[in-house]
């Protein structure tokens, strides 16, 4: 049986991932063990976690295997800096040096973090390097169910390739066509990201987020995709795309447009990190959010039209666009489709260690057992009874141990019902920027006063931000026009018509906070203003304890489905350990938290009102 470590480093999101035999044994994020969010260090931390999971030492290994390909990624930077120059001289004075210094001796690096995991011997260390994309299009071909698949990845950059389309067959993986750089998706949306004052490489979804509060209607919308189309992205009809490098400075620069270029063009200067969001920056986020609905579709048509394939697995950073998906899915162009959880560079750690399995050792496929070979995505750290006590013990919380947790479930669905905010933190954490009912912060869909409560005295972030419903998936049909399973929250559908409340005229004309606090459905905590929802379906086989809780929220309400945020502040990575979640719970207005069987009463804790004690900050995403 082949034992395999997957890494992926030095860029953002840093990950490890671990297989044995071709089984997912285990996969972490560093971020969630230093807490410093999309962390680009080398996951010491991670690696020793998926050793200890699968009870191994690094000489134990087959193959430890990269998820990228550095020296090609240094001749796409010398290549770029040579066909811009004498652009970007700036940009290359300062990025030469540290490429020469640090990064072209990836390998070296490597094995320097390897010594902080523990000891080995570095004649037995078999090392090796997958390319980007193709990491990418193993992480979402192989976990799949499916024998047989058409594979799209779409991200900023990997080597050269920013997209691509390939076939999956078997334990073979055919890449079929790719996108190069300087054209990327990825980099486009990234750059509005950018414009629009959120931070590029994690502030995307804030972006996707933004969008609905654009006026769809308007012409000023309509203008600005124009803009974008005759300006700065010609789109194929094969789904690629030409961007005008005269409106990006990202390949020679330090920042990734030219900001004067960019507001004569959109006649607003770029909005400051923290400014007032105004209608023009949400009809802009509409519009470009628009067009890269339209990119994703025809490139999809064009997986299609290549590969033939009634199958369709996805990945790369794109495929985290949950609203371009639930489109994707309605336009029934595949009759399946497969999103990768962890889709990003993190799941490149996975992918990497999936291709070295079934491509470099020639391993045929384990036959897989329900909906995916994730298991949910739960692959990260659990913990025990004894070491939630001595957590508690430490910090002199006060908790009641249920010994069943059927009462523990029906008593956290009455808090939840009566208003109150609960922090859920239950068995193994989950791999990918999703909270999936084990790291989760829940409330109740039917409070119009939640959404407001959680962005702004729990999670302390910017209130217009959307929550997720988690949904029975036996019920979800009865709430959204969604007729596949969302286990990992990579899906947007629309709420039901008959749930729906008739907008009053000259809605999307009023000032965005008036927008956001009108009723739009009987479930306001989780309805965007399109009337939208990032579903989550809930299986009863793979989170019996998440499902638990929700189907006894419905015996109590009626309602099968929970508002469902990811166990963080603002700035901070989802908490993995269960003292980062008490922390949390104490810094924050959140009323109950429960840590498996224990349940803390905010007001039965030491010196509870208290936050300034727990607080710590954390660096604005």
């Amino acid at each position: 049986m082949k034992k395999i470590l997957g890494i992926s480093a030095f860029y953002h999101d840093s990950a490890a991932a671990i297989t044995v035999g071709g089984k997912i044994v285990a996969a972490a994020q560093e971020e969630r063990f230093t807490r410093i969010k999309h962390t680009p260090d080398f996951p010491v931390h991670a690696i020793r976690y998926c050793l200890e999971t699968a009870g191994l030492e690094l000489d134990d290994l087959d193959a430890i295997t990269f998820y990228d390909k550095p020296l090609l990624k240094f001749e796409r930077l010398l290549e770029t800096y040579y066909a811009f120059a004498p652009r970007g001289f700036v940009s290359f004075f300062k990025a030469m040096p540290v490429w020469l210094r640090e990064k072209i001796f990836h390998k070296r690096l490597i094995y320097e973090g390897l010594a902080e995991v523990g000891p080995f011997d570095k004649k037995k260390v078999n090392l090796l390097f997958t390319e980007h994309h193709l990491s990418h299009a193993a992480s979402a071909f192989y976990p799949s169910r499916f024998e047989e698949s058409a594979i799209l990845t779409i991200d900023g950059v990997g080597e050269w390739c920013t997209a691509s389309i390939g076939h999956g067959k078997g334990r073979d993986i055919k890449i079929l066509k790719e996108l190069s750089f300087p054209h990327s998706v990825g980099l486009l949306y990234s750059a509005f990201t950018y414009y629009l004052g959120f931070t590029v490489n994690s502030g995307e979804y804030k972006l996707m987020g933004l969008a609905p509060y654009g006026n769809p209607d308007s012409e000023e919308t309509s203008r600005f995709e124009d803009l974008i189309k005759n300006n700065i992205v010609d789109i194929k009809e094969d789904g690629s795309i030409w961007l005008n490098q005269s409106y990006f400075t990202y390949a020679t620069g330090l920042r990734m447009v030219p900001e004067k270029k960019w507001a004569a063009l959109f006649g607003f200067p770029r909005r400051g990190p923290e400014a007032e969001l105004v209608q023009h920056h949400c009809n802009l986020a509409l519009a470009i959010q628009r067009v890269t609905e339209e990119i994703v579709y025809k490139m999809a048509v064009e997986t299609k039209r290549i590969t033939g394939s009634e199958n369709l697995c996805m990945a790369g950073g794109v495929a985290l666009n949950c609203v371009a998906n639930g489109k994707l899915l309605k336009a029934n162009i595949f009759k399946n489709i497969f999103i990768q959880p962890a889709a990003g560079d993190a799941g490149g750690a996975l992918g990497a260690a999936l291709a070295v399995h079934h491509l470099h050792y020639g391993e045929e496929r384990l036959p897989v057992k329900g909906a995916d070979a994730l298991e949910g995505s739960y692959l990260g750290p659990d913990y025990s009874d004894k070491e939630i006590e001595q957590m508690g013990r430490k910090v002199k919380a006060v908790w009641e141990k249920f010994e069943d947790f059927g009462p523990l479930s029906k008593l956290t669905a009455e808090m939840i019902a009566d208003g109150n905010v609960v922090g859920w933190f239950q068995g193994r954490m989950e791999f990918g920027p999703r909270a999936l009912g084990n790291r989760s912060i829940l409330g109740d869909p039917r409070n119009a006063e939640i959404q407001k409560k959680l962005n702004l005295k729990i999670k302390y972030r910017e209130g217009f931000r959307p929550f997720a419903p988690a949904v029975l998936e036996e019920d979800s049909a009865e709430y959204f026009d969604l007729h596949a399973d969302s286990p990992y929250m990579l899906l947007v559908a629309p709420v039901r018509e008959e749930r729906r409340t008739v907008l009053p005229e000259g809605y999307h004309d009023r000032p965005l906070w008036d927008k956001l606090y009108y009723l739009r459905s009987d479930m306001p905590a989780i309805t965007h203003l399109d009337f939208s929802a990032r579903v989550q379906s809930v299986s009863k086989e793979t989170n019996p304890r998440f499902w638990d809780l929700i189907h006894s929220f419905k015996q109590q309400t009626g309602y099968g489905l929970l508002v469902n945020t990811s166990f963080n502040l603002r700035g901070e990575p989802i908490v993995c350990t269960p003292y980062d979640a008490y922390k949390c719970f104490m810094s924050t207005e959140m009323d109950y938290l429960v840590i498996n069987d224990y349940f803390f009463r905010k007001t039965d804790q030491p010196d509870w009102q208290n936050k300034a004690r727990w607080k710590t900050e954390f660096k604005m995403d």
